[in-house]
């Protein structure tokens, strides 16, 4: 110390700390760093404001009615999981279609987030996160009150969860994620399989957490749905839908089936729409005395279904293959039939009250809702994106690319995980029921997370 200069001078004399950047700073620079992420991330927020401002409050679609019905009286449906159910039940109180709407849009853009920060190089990162920011069709089935976004949240964010360094609270997380998607939708039950594979290769001692994560919520469900239905299982449909898979083929002059199972044998020709034979009135299964979906009757589809793959297992596989490839076909074709095809797009005019024989969905959306459910056409803004979705969405072929690139690193296991994923979500549709466009989109951003990890350098992950 000087003795010449007193104690409080010397105090002053210090340079002060410099203060830490508020966090208004914080985010500007982030801004200025991922200044195009930033940029197509507001260019879909804009956009999901027209389909809120252009379509209030909501889009609706068949599947919407049973889902409401299970969210205002809470019993698992035989065709559909109650997880999205749950999600409508959380938002059941504000009486709005909107807001839950508004929410899925906020999904939509949470998942572009994951898929942005999963990726070291920005600008990979900000043309797979595109695919969710800027389809259009996307940005539709964010509008629809079904459960897909709700679904494609959950394997995206749970395919990012175990990319990251592996401890037994990511691994705990990854399993609950998925079991969460798979009582949203049934596809992600083999998800559980894929990972339990290629994430308990890379996290090996922590298998175990991730499998109890995964399977304990499920079999939970599966007990509640065995006290609701006296079955096993968490949906009772999958007789029903395999043997739909199986009816573009099925030749019962080939197959021979038993006395039981001829009363499902169709000698119409042409045959319908392979998703009438669960629906349409015609169809042998629906024809069948009872509900569609009792456990006799679905468990008779699922024998049928089960020999005509059998007899006919070169059919089997070609109409697989032959939906498989609908997804990377170009223009977007229109399939099964313009009714479900226009449920994808913004519509020109929607009907006053909603098209449905479930009158009772109808009444509890009504009460959901406290008011009229009819969705409303807001011109000009409405006009507008329909002409962006006539623009705008992901091709086909170029899918199909994407899909190939990660071919180079597969012995990567960030890599590996990811393109396994969106495989598996384009297979089993098409090998367990019918093809839709709406199954391709959960597909795409994990098919361009895989890709642009492949063009990045590897990373080490550690096993905590």
């Amino acid at each position: 110390m000087n003795p010449h200069v007193p104690a409080e001078d010397l105090s002053a004399q210090r340079p002060e700390a410099p203060a830490a950047p508020s966090r208004s700073a914080r985010g500007l620079g982030w801004v200025r760093e991922n200044r195009w992420f930033a940029g197509v991330f507001g260019v879909g927020v804009l956009l999901r404001v027209l389909a809120m401002v252009g379509y209030p409050p909501a889009l609706w679609f068949p599947d919407t009615y049973t889902y409401v019905v299970t969210a205002i009286r809470p019993r698992p449906d035989l065709v559909r999981p109650a997880g999205y159910s749950f999600f409508l039940r959380l938002f059941e109180p504000f009486h709005s279609f909107g807001l839950v709407v508004v929410v899925q849009h906020l999904l939509g853009l949470a998942t572009a987030v994951l898929v942005y920060a999963a990726i070291r190089r920005k600008v990979l990162g900000v043309v797979a996160a595109s695919v969710v920011l800027l389809d259009a069709y996307q940005i539709q089935l964010e509008h629809l009150l079904v459960s897909d976004t709700l679904f494609l949240f959950l394997v995206v964010a749970a395919t990012v969860l175990a990319l990251r360094p592996v401890t037994w609270r990511a691994a705990l997380g990854v399993g609950v994620l998925l079991a969460a998607a798979t009582i949203t939708r049934t596809a992600g039950l083999p998800l559980i399989l894929v990972f339990l594979v290629l994430y308990g290769w890379r996290a090996r001692r922590l298998t175990m957490v991730f499998a109890a994560g995964a399977l304990v919520p499920v079999v939970a469900y599966g007990v509640w749905f065995h006290a609701a239905h006296d079955r096993v299982g968490i949906v009772g449909a999958n007789g029903a839908f395999l043997y739909v898979r199986v009816m573009p083929f099925a030749e019962c002059q080939v197959m021979k089936p038993p006395a039981d199972l001829a009363v499902l044998c169709d000698d119409r020709d042409p045959r319908p729409p392979a998703q009438d034979y669960v629906w349409d009135d015609a169809s042998p299964l629906v024809r069948l005395p009872g509900e569609t979906f009792t456990a006799a009757n679905d468990a008779l589809a699922q024998r049928f279904a089960l020999l005509a793959i059998a007899r006919q297992p070169g059919d089997y596989l070609a109409v697989v293959a032959r939906d498989l490839v609908r997804a990377f076909e170009p223009g977007r074709p229109v399939y099964p039939n313009p009714e479900v095809y226009a449920a994808y797009e913004f519509p020109v005019t929607v009907p006053a009250e909603p098209q449905t024989r479930d009158t009772l969905g109808v009444e509890l959306a009504r009460r959901y809702e406290n008011g009229p459910i009819s969705t409303q056409v807001i011109e000009p803004v409405a006009g507008w994106l329909r002409t962006y979705q006539s623009v705008l969405a992901l091709p086909g072929p170029l899918l199909l690319l994407v899909l190939l690139v990660p071919v180079i690193a597969l012995r990567r296991s960030d890599v590996l995980i990811p393109w396994a994923v969106a495989w598996a979500l384009l297979v089993v549709p098409a090998a367990t029921a019918v093809f839709d466009y709406r199954y391709v989109l959960p597909a795409a951003p994990l098919a361009f997370l895989a890709a642009a990890l492949a063009l990045s350098p590897a990373t080490s992950v550690k096993c905590k």
